[in-house]
């Protein structure tokens, strides 16, 4: 008789949260149980730090609601050597991964466990193909193990052979190690063995390096500091339903995935497509039933951020602030951060038909590879709002608007360019193109997205990196050598945000502006007074 489960259908992998870590302490002294491998026993405080620092990288298996299984994981670089030898308390910071880089190209195994029980029933390759999926998600060279050599202390009290040997013949099926032998069943290739790798009894201390290259891989040439945006021309058409809506928004973010690109940018209020299959009597309710969707619009932009590992400006939706609606710009990142900007300046049509009111904060937004700022369409044509952004250190201003016809698409495309050329910064604009018949106050519109930058040497020859055709639904693409614009602002042919005059024009901020982020070190003029 046992009192071994029956094998599951499949274990269920998702992400782990902190809600689990009871949970996996206790797993781990299951699966721990010799007070000789205390040492390989998370403790809670590792467990959070590593949902703190790469949330992403932590995986549970479940089956029927139970923890079976789980893998953690961070993000290195091996530097010049890439089987460099190392230790397993070195490249994980002694297990709380405070080492993670962002910008690393190689996912780290640091630990995979299963509870005893549920041992060869599928559990540990189900989190192995997981961190499979992880690293071609993040878009990642390779995975990298340092194993444990778990059998080698028991074969070499019986057959004294060299640790080189002992792993060279269980790759070759020639001995059987529990956790060597299944490793290289998921398709890892031994490249060496590293010495002291883990004061590990059953090792005697030694690892090994396996390494699983991603075969869909391509290197991103591109240089150290740039950053490639997307900029969705995005086309108004009736939808039946939420769901057809998210298909279309779910299209554009897969394309700029699968150009590598670190932004993609959507138009302002491109969720009132969703005013066509909405059964509204007014403007006014039109605007109460789009903003009451802005849970499942957040959702469905946050999830697609986190799927794609793409940084989406989810143009702007009605939002509701206390009793005033606001027209609100959210930034979703990938490890799911959100950043919201309020619409300042509203129009006198969205006052009049839908009683959006205007925002009171303006802040640059700290990414991992670029500081970055929002303003909202008729934002732009306000010189004040873009200065004091650029005064904060955005390098990139992100522009989603939305117009109806050619002058109103030219106000806003000319300020953008003005703003461009004066504050030595890029600006990306991203617009609305199509119609949506019945639907009051957005029947038609006109656009022609682009991304501007500074006029010198250093850039495009007019100013424009690129552009969309007017009025047809695409995607436009191109990368934003931030690199030139330091340059430009530091030793341009003209040096407009060094060159102003304080002394004959002040600059005063007021209010909540207050609150934006303070500019880092080296990132151009301060704030004029």
């Amino acid at each position: 008789m046992t009192d071994r489960p029956e094998p599951p259908a499949a274990a269920h992998v998702r992400p782990a949260t902190l809600a689990d870590v009871d949970a996996l302490c206790a797993l781990d002294a299951r699966a721990y149980p010799d007070p000789a491998e205390e040492h390989v026993v998370w403790r809670p405080r590792q467990l959070e730090s590593h949902l703190r620092v790469f949330p992403e990288g932590q995986l549970v298996a479940e089956v029927d609601g139970r923890l079976v299984g789980a893998a953690s994981s961070l993000v290195v670089s091996l530097g010049r050597d890439p089987h460099r030898d190392h230790t397993w308390h070195g490249i994980t910071d002694h297990g709380m991964f405070f080492n993670h880089d962002p910008f690393g190209d190689t996912l780290y195994g640091a630990a995979v466990v299963v509870d005893p029980a549920w041992r060869r029933r599928g559990v540990g390759a189900a989190l192995y193909a997981a961190r499979r999926a992880l690293c071609r998600r993040l878009r990642l060279r390779r995975i990298v193990l340092g194993g444990r050599l778990h059998g080698y202390a028991a074969h070499h009290a019986q057959d004294p052979i060299p640790a080189e040997e002992y792993a060279r013949r269980v790759a070759a099926g020639e001995l059987h190690d529990d956790v060597l032998s299944f490793q290289l069943a998921q398709g890892f290739r031994l490249e060496k063995v590293i010495p002291s790798y883990l004061d590990d009894p059953r090792s005697l201390g030694w690892g090994t390096f396996l390494e699983w290259l991603d075969p869909a891989w391509r290197p991103r040439h591109r240089k150290p500091r740039a950053i490639r945006v997307s900029c969705v021309q995005y086309r108004m058409r009736k939808v039946r339903d939420f769901e057809g809506f998210a298909r279309q928004v779910r299209y554009y973010v897969d394309v700029a995935a699968g150009y590598e690109s670190d932004f993609v940018v959507f138009p302002e209020l491109f969720a009132a497509q969703l005013m066509s299959c909405q059964d509204a009597r007014s403007p006014q309710e039109a605007i109460r039933q789009l903003t009451a969707q802005a849970p499942r619009i957040e959702d469905l932009l946050g999830e697609l951020a986190r799927e794609f590992q793409v940084a989406v400006v989810g143009g702007s939706h009605p939002t509701q602030a206390g009793d005033r609606i606001e027209n609100v710009a959210t930034l979703y990142m990938p490890d799911g951060t959100r950043h919201r900007q309020p619409k300042l300046h509203i129009t006198p049509n969205e006052r009049r038909w839908w009683g959006i009111e205007g925002g009171s904060t303006l802040r640059v937004f700290d990414t991992p590879k670029v500081r970055v700022g929002i303003l909202i369409c008729y934002d732009v044509e306000f010189p004040e709002a873009a200065r004091h952004l650029t005064d904060l250190g955005a390098e990139v201003i992100f522009v989603p608007f939305c117009t109806d016809d050619r002058q109103a698409y030219l106000r806003v495309r000319y300020c953008a360019q003005a703003r461009a050329v004066e504050n030595q910064v890029y600006v990306a604009l991203a617009g609305n193109v199509g119609n949506l018949p019945d639907t009051e106050n957005m029947d038609i519109q006109y656009a022609k997205s682009a991304v501007l930058s500074p006029s010198d040497f250093t850039f495009a020859r007019d100013g424009v990196l690129v552009e969309a055709d007017a009025n047809v639904e695409t995607v436009i693409t191109t990368d934003l050598d931030l690199e030139a614009l330091e340059e430009a602002v530091n030793a341009g042919s003209v040096r407009q945000r060094r060159d102003r005059r304080p002394d004959l024009f002040g600059f005063e901020v007021r209010g909540a502006l207050r609150a934006g982020a303070a500019p880092p070190a080296g990132a151009g003029p301060p704030p004029v007074p």
